[in-house]
């Protein structure tokens, strides 16, 4: 398990990027911008890639919206092993049905809650979306991208963080990957479910919702596409995850209705039952 750093004072910062802010920002840059691969081929994403199952169709996404980003997220080809952070194969390799084709970093670090805020990060940081682009620390404090990229640099002394100018101005690629893993250093699924609203009823699920279980250790994983029957209106949702230790992040089998898999309904009754870990019905949250 990563390192939890003594950040003790929790305090709860929400946000949200409204649909009309969203759309201020997708015109500007192009569809499917996917910073962390050489070369980006669509045959290889979620949409191409997983099918819908009979009678239903996907539920309409505007064209580079998060909710599209997602959806169209690049997989590494057929069904690979998934590695952890230190190349070494990752012990139960039955949960996952895809790979998606982002790295994992060198350091036990991009673990579950650090997956959810990465997908989150890397979309805004390709939108040129800085202002917000920002996520809280253990102890509430939220740290921004748009300072960050100024040249200040977090200072953390016990519970107090305060920011240093200490570096060039710049927002590159490099150092956006830097932000991340700062943030991934003092977040986590206790800080990310303070941050996050409540969606009080699973039938309203969106692609870019989460379920999450705050604590130490939690676990959160990313909804990351969404279909619904064209007759009985049922939707199904597929999801995805990094573990411990970090890992390869993987979208996930539905051992409980394998001919289904990788979707999943939202009409499950009791708790949702993913591979490693089981959900409440109302942990489904939403940025």
């Amino acid at each position: 398990m990563k390192k939890i750093y003594p950040l003790l004072l929790f305090i709860s910062l929400n946000y949200s990027c409204s649909d009309t802010h969203a759309k201020k920002f997708i015109q500007a840059v192009s569809v499917n911008t996917y910073n962390f691969v050489t070369s980006y081929d669509p045959n290889q994403s979620i949409a191409e890639r997983i099918a819908v199952p009979a009678g239903f169709k996907r539920v309409d996404a505007v064209k580079g919206s998060f909710a599209d980003w997602l959806r169209h997220l690049p997989l590494k080809p057929g069904r690979p092993q998934v590695h952890l952070y230190n190349g070494k194969l990752k012990a139960d390799q039955d949960v996952h049905y895809a790979v998606v084709n982002i790295d994992v970093g060198s350091t036990d670090l991009q673990q579950c809650a650090d997956a959810v805020m990465r997908m989150r990060a890397e979309y805004l940081y390709s939108v040129k979306d800085y202002g917000h682009l920002h996520f809280n620390f253990t102890n509430g404090t939220s740290v921004g991208f748009k300072k960050w990229s100024e040249g200040y640099r977090t200072v953390v002394k016990g519970n107090k963080v305060s920011w240093v100018k200490s570096a060039a101005p710049g927002d590159n690629y490099a150092i956006f990957k830097s932000y991340c893993n700062m943030i991934f250093n003092y977040a986590g699924t206790s800080s990310l479910s303070k941050e996050l609203k409540p969606v009080a009823d699973l039938k309203d699920m969106q692609i870019g919702d989460v379920f999450i279980a705050g604590g130490f250790p939690g676990h959160a994983v990313l909804v990351v596409d969404v279909c619904e029957n064209t007759t009985t209106g049922e939707k199904l949702f597929m999801i995805q995850q990094s573990y411990m230790p970090a890992q390869e992040i993987h979208i996930l089998k539905n051992y409980t209705n394998a001919g289904l898999s990788p979707w999943y309904s939202v009409d499950f009754s009791g708790d949702l039952e993913t591979p490693q870990w089981t959900f409440k019905r109302n942990q489904l949250m939403r940025f």
